[in-house]
């Protein structure tokens, strides 16, 4: 019995030995193959990539190389799509700035208010306006003040913009593009001979106005003309008369539109407008 217990640690010995050189050899035929396989891999892909037949590979769907150039060509698609994409993205952004720079505002900005309003000619009869007189516009301002404007009914609406005695009064303050056009509908007057009265080449002009609470007369900010010439034996003529442009406003503010013959404008909604819309 005393003789076996060596004998008996010897065998454990060996046995753990072999197991343990059989279990390194296996790891290290797998790991090999592995690396074979990986290695075939790697040769037949850049083969597929190399070869100068690609027609004929994309073709065959259980072709490794078919998988491999697929992937490669979406890469190249998505990669292609990404480039151009910001470059028409910038290509814009850069020409709205040249063309509007007020347009172009940070990303993060929280977004612009809705400030906007669009008036209209009116045809109430002018004798419930000022007992059908033309309204004068003031002193130091020129022509007479167009008050009838409708801001509800039709094309006209008011978004945070107030119509007060045909005046738009600014509750925000901003950039705005301010626009007016009034519509001349010019009847020719006759002597009583039958003659033309000669008024032919008369200027028509338009003014838009901003009245300010630190400064006691209006602001004139922009004028236009049309210079009524007909022919003779014609019973009217129509001209329009169209301005616009940018400026900045406070609140309380106040704009308004003068003519040199109130009279003499046609106030249907699409001819005669006045508005203005917030810009930033």
């Amino acid at each position: 019995m005393t003789g076996s217990g060596p004998k008996l640690g010897v065998l454990l010995l060996v046995a753990v030995l072999l197991q343990t050189v059989v279990v390194t050899i296996t790891v290290l035929h797998f790991t090999s193959a592995l690396n074979s396989m990986k290695e075939t891999f790697a040769r037949s892909s850049v083969s597929c990539l190399t070869g100068s037949d690609l027609q004929s590979i994309t073709a065959v769907r259980g072709d490794p190389c078919w998988q491999v150039t697929q992937q490669l060509h979406l890469l190249i698609e998505k990669s292609l799509s990404q480039r151009y994409q910001r470059r028409i993205s910038s290509a814009v952004r850069d020409e709205v700035s040249r063309v509007l720079p007020s347009l172009m505002m940070d990303d993060r900005a929280s977004p612009r208010p809705k400030v906007a309003a669009h008036v209209t000619g009116s045809f109430v009869p002018k004798l419930e306006h000022d007992g059908g007189a033309p309204v004068p516009a003031g002193r130091r301002v020129q022509g007479q003040k167009i008050s009838w404007w409708e801001g509800q009914k039709g094309l006209a609406f008011l978004q945070d913009v107030q119509l007060l005695d045909g005046e738009l009064v600014v509750l925000q303050p901003g950039l705005y593009y301010v626009y007016a056009q009034t519509y001349f509908r010019h009847t020719h007057s006759l002597e009583e001979d039958g003659e033309e009265v000669e008024d032919r080449g008369k200027p028509l002009l338009q003014y838009v106005y901003k009245k300010v609470n630190s400064y006691p007369v209006p602001i004139l900010l922009m004028k236009t003309s049309r210079t009524s010439c007909w022919s003779r034996g014609s019973d009217f003529s129509l001209h329009s008369a169209h301005q616009g442009g940018l400026f900045p406003l406070t609140t309380g503010d106040r704009l308004f539109v003068t003519v040199t013959n109130a009279s003499a404008v046609d106030m249907d909604e699409k001819s005669s407008f006045f508005g203005a819309f917030l810009i930033s």
